[in-house]
């Protein structure tokens, strides 16, 4: 699908006017067609800054919640990352712009088929997509430089944490807040960045 250059490119500024300078984020954003991921009654509203309900009680996150945390984990080109709740797959399709190697992992395996069609679409890069309950993580893949947890939860995942690398870094919406996590070999660091509201983190999946 082509992208809509001039809802893309509107979208990149206003991230510019909230803080966003990762130039590898922003490129991100106007190269992914959001509309795709949104429900096409939407469509209207894809560039807008603003969360969108999609399948299954879910919903996309607002495109400066994503370029937030996405920022904040400072991504190289040769990264392998783990995102956590595939949701709709825009944040995927981002991550396949920024980074060498991405995993990711939704517990709706309905979302998981709607999201690789998606990809496609959208001209994106390759992304190992499973269903599966995002908590254990994909420990087969580990470690990874990298972890964004795109759901809410009150406790760090143990799990997660030993897929990281050390210095690794690990982006998760803890008990309300937005938290950055970094794996030293003293331990970890946790610094909070901003209020946030996600859906709940939930083990197990549904097949």
């Amino acid at each position: 699908m082509e992208i809509n250059h001039r809802g893309a490119q509107r979208l990149v500024q206003q991230l510019r006017a909230k803080g966003i300078k990762d130039d590898r984020v922003l490129k991100s954003f106007a190269e992914v067609s959001r509309e795709l991921f949104v429900p096409s009654g939407l469509s209207h509203r894809a560039y807008s800054d603003s969360a969108l309900p999609i399948t299954g009680g879910q919903t996309i996150s607002a495109p400066s919640t994503v370029a937030a945390m996405l920022q904040v984990l400072h991504l190289g080109p040769r990264d392998r990352v783990l995102e956590v709740g595939t949701g709709s797959g825009f944040q995927t399709a981002l991550l396949t712009k920024i980074v060498a190697d991405v995993y990711t992992i939704e517990r709706n395996l309905k979302l998981v088929g709607e999201v690789k069609d998606r990809l496609i679409k959208a001209g994106c890069g390759t992304a190992h997509l499973r269903a599966g309950d995002g908590l254990k993580g994909w420990a087969e893949h580990s470690p990874y430089d990298a972890i964004i947890v795109s759901a809410g939860t009150d406790k760090l995942p143990v799990q997660l944490l030993d897929q990281l690398k050390t210095g690794g870094r690990m982006v998760i919406p803890l008990k309300g807040k937005i938290t950055l996590v970094v794996k030293s070999r003293n331990g970890l660091r946790t610094r909070q960045l901003t209020d946030c509201q996600f859906v709940p983190l939930i083990p197990g999946y549904t097949p």
